[in-house]
């Protein structure tokens, strides 16, 4: 079961928040810290102690902004040492993702926080900590597989699920353009705008390749059917999809030339 200590200096927000940790079963005991001062005096108090001390903490639950060092101060700090307690963001702003993987967050929660993600996060610090508990990583992978020696066609999904504000959407495939990378995370483009998942851009490519997405670069994956234009000048490439102009990697540009002449004469 996980010792957890939720920081928020909001103080319903806090309490919201310690109410659904300590409903969740796996969860052994969570304490508050409304400020950057008190978290950090309590972590280092749980480093202090060891892993397996009395003190110990496994999961800071965090939040971005708040009053003098933010949340991403905090993590910032925490990567000099060598065991640190695993981090989970919880925020309202959707901006600090990138920023937020980059120093190994375990989770990112948009606010208001509903129970069924909050409920994943414990999941995927459990999984990191060597104790999994049976959950599915990915809900829009189930039923993912090759099927290989069972005769079993995989089933590409319609939709892909996205979370903006604590309000989950449901984005046609159909409609994105194109897919950026984004750290761990991918920024999926439409006509209408975009969105952030977390999924990195290599499983999108292997998942929707029969959709008829296709890689051009390490940052980008793109339907071949809503490229416009390709331009080769001066030994560089790019494709314009839409209002976006995107370079095409050296390695990548004669297979996409190639599929763009079988697609326009077939």
């Amino acid at each position: 079961m996980l010792r957890v200590l939720a920081v928020d200096d909001e103080k319903p927000l806090l309490e919201e928040l310690l109410y659904l940790l300590r409903s969740d079963p796996r969860v052994r005991s969570a304490e508050g810290a409304c400020d950057a001062t008190g978290a950090l005096r309590r972590i280092t108090r749980a480093l202090e102690s060891g892993p397996d001390g009395p003190d110990a903490i496994d999961v800071v639950f965090l939040d971005i902004q708040m009053a003098g060092l933010t949340g991403l101060d905090i993590a910032r700090l925490l990567t000099g040492f060598a065991r640190p307690p695993l981090i989970v963001f919880v925020t309202a702003h959707e901006g600090f993702a990138v920023q937020a993987f980059d120093l190994k967050a375990v989770d990112y929660v948009l606010k208001p926080v509903r129970p069924e993600r909050l409920a994943e996060a414990v999941r995927r610090a459990r999984a990191l900590l060597g104790r999994p508990d049976g959950v599915p990583a990915e809900p829009e992978a189930a039923g993912a597989g090759t099927g290989a020696g069972t005769g079993a066609v995989e089933r590409v999904p319609e939709q892909i699920a996205v979370e903006l504000g604590g309000v989950t959407r449901f984005v046609a495939i159909a409609d994105i353009a194109y897919v950026e990378a984004q750290g761990d995370y991918a920024r999926l483009h439409t006509d209408e705008g975009s969105h952030l998942v977390r999924i990195p851009l290599s499983t999108l490519e292997e998942r929707w390749a029969a959709r008829g997405f296709v890689r051009i670069h390490r940052r980008h994956l793109v339907a071949l059917g809503r490229i416009d234009e390709l331009r080769m000048d001066a030994g560089t490439t790019s494709v314009r999809v839409g209002s976006a102009e995107l370079q095409v990697s050296r390695r990548h540009a004669r297979e996409l030339r190639d599929l763009l002449m079988r697609q326009a004469t077939g």
